[in-house]
């Protein structure tokens, strides 16, 4: 081939390979922003939780209160959670938790119960650049019972007496016995207020619903963790002839319901009303679908921790102020599904639920006040 073919195949490749190139499309760099930096994914907020007695899964308080935070970060996806067990239930056990978190750089504090009252007190005052979520307690002083006002601190408290209401209603329309029992943990107001209301309801069903029921056996057991404690409460109001135990008791009442299971396997007809969660699936027997939970009083925790959150990463925090969830605000009641109770038992606590919302009946939530309605 000769020198001036050689060139014109050159300049004929190079005109193709031109072309080509031309009808290739080219990705754009991305926008840069204004300033020229590109933006980082905004930061989320930690939010830590330390338990009181009992553990996560406690099948009560503290688990409730955990799921709660759970359900935010899974929905939300703006927090980054933890929660830490102290190494005992002394004050100091629970600053040393709090103190733990904070070092950490937890910046919102979630604590369930009373006993981290005066812990919260004093963390409150020495972090005031951390919020805390008190459930079921408000800060005060070592000794002394007045509150103690905390801009970083909201008190979060429920009306438990209207929740044992309707577990009254519904094990008084339940019992085949007549005879109810109920075993509480730690005589602290919370559980008493669940058992006034039960008892309030039961008397109420007698009174306006024609049964005629009686807690034959009411007992405190002392702590929210003792479960064989709590089985040997069981087996002796069971043996009674309860067919129906209310517990309000935490940890104790894991003994009430491997009572009541291991009965019910032999065929014996007795149940548990569940506390603080639903605690339908806590019941149920080894071929997985029979439960002997009859129903739950529920105290939404799960709800507080999650609302609190929110308002806080919202500015809407209110700190400083002691808040009380009600039935009327759908803080405390019955679960949704209660396979247990008959459609005619569940249309009843629904027309009794109405009358407490709209203040027909004013359920008592102490002790001078249960003397009361019971007379």
């Amino acid at each position: 081939m000769s020198k001036k073919k050689l060139v014109s195949l050159f300049l004929v490749t190079a005109l193709v390979i031109t072309l080509f190139s031309g009808c290739v499309t080219k990705e754009s760099p991305a926008p840069t922003p204004a300033g020229g930096e590109t933006k980082a994914p905004a930061a989320k907020t930690k939010v830590g939780m330390v338990t009181d007695s009992g553990t996560i899964d406690d099948k009560s308080f503290n688990q409730g209160t955990w799921e709660g935070i759970v359900r935010y970060e899974k929905e939300k996806g703006t927090i980054e959670k933890q929660y830490l067990k102290p190494k005992g239930e002394q004050e100091t056990d629970y600053i040393n938790a709090i103190n733990d978190l904070i070092d950490s750089g937890y910046k919102l504090i979630v604590t369930p119960g009373y006993k981290f009252e005066t812990a919260i007190n004093k963390s409150a005052a020495t972090h005031k650049d951390t919020a805390f979520i008190l459930i079921d307690g408000q800060p005060h002083e070592e000794g002394k019972t007045d509150f103690v006002k905390h801009d970083n601190v909201v008190s979060v408290f429920f009306n438990e007496h209207e929740a044992g209401f309707l577990a009254g209603v519904a094990s008084a329309l339940s019992t085949k016995s007549n005879k109810l029992g109920f075993i509480g943990g730690m005589k602290i107001p919370p559980v008493q207020r669940f058992h006034w209301g039960f008892e309030a309801g039961v008397r109420y069903a007698n009174k306006n619903l024609g049964t005629k029921a009686e807690i034959v056996d009411a007992q405190y057991q002392g702590s929210f963790n003792n479960v064989p404690a709590g089985q040997t409460l069981a087996a002796g109001m069971y043996s009674k002839g309860v067919d129906i135990i209310f517990h309000a008791a935490g940890g104790v009442g894991v003994g009430v319901f491997n009572e009541a299971k291991q009965r019910a396997e032999k065929g014996e007809k007795v149940y548990v009303v569940g506390v603080d969660v639903d605690q339908y699936a806590d019941g149920l027997l080894k071929d997985g679908k029979t439960s002997v939970t009859l129903t739950s009083a529920i105290k939404k925790v799960d709800v507080a921790a999650y609302n609190y959150i929110d308002a806080k990463l919202n500015n809407k925090f209110p700190g400083g102020e002691v808040i009380t969830l009600s039935l009327k605000q759908d803080g405390v009641g019955l679960p949704k599904e209660n396979p247990n109770l008959s459609s005619d038992v569940t249309s009843k606590i629904d027309a009794v639920k109405k009358d407490i919302v709209d203040g027909k009946i004013i359920v008592p939530g102490t002790e001078e006040d249960l003397a009361k309605f019971l007379k």
